[in-house]
């Protein structure tokens, strides 16, 4: 068994389109032209957005940000990631992926790379959506609580 979470990315020109919006992978294959396979080091944070049409258009937006699970470490299953991941958030449909989107773009404007940003921002972000509500913004100030939390869990 390997010690990395691998996810398959899976592109077919206006019918799918699986890709990682953000996280930092430690290798890439290449399957072929269609697919490719990137592995996550156990602990790192990932966004893997999903996304399927039809003749009639959209059929499938989703959303998942995941943390990597380490060797034999409890883990939920998730359409092409092996093993799984720890769910940090996970939404499915067009207006709530799209509002995913626009908060980790709202991260990336802070100067984070949003694979840093603090773990249970991404619950929280889940829990608001999920409820049809505004999630709070990530802030400096949140981020940097986050920063002084793990060099005090070290």
């Amino acid at each position: 068994m390997t010690d990395v979470t691998e996810v398959e990315l899976l592109w077919l020109e206006n019918r799918i389109e699986n890709r990682i919006r953000f996280g930092r992978a430690v290798e890439e294959k290449i399957l072929d032209p269609r697919r490719r396979l990137l592995s996550f080091a156990p602990g790192s944070i990932f966004a893997f957005v999903r996304w399927t049409s039809s003749d009639f258009g959209t059929a499938i937006s989703r959303i998942d940000i995941l943390r990597a699970v380490a060797p034999g470490q409890r883990c939920s299953t998730v359409p092409y990631v092996k093993p799984g991941g720890e769910i940090l958030l996970r939404l499915p449909g067009w207006p709530k992926v799209e509002r995913v989107l626009q908060l980790i773009d709202a991260v990336e404007a802070l100067g984070v790379d949003p694979a840093d940003a603090a773990p249970d921002y991404w619950h929280h972000v889940h829990n608001r959506l999920s409820v049809n509500e505004n999630p709070r913004p990530y802030t400096k100030a949140r981020h940097q609580a986050w920063l002084h939390r793990q060099r005090i869990m070290r």
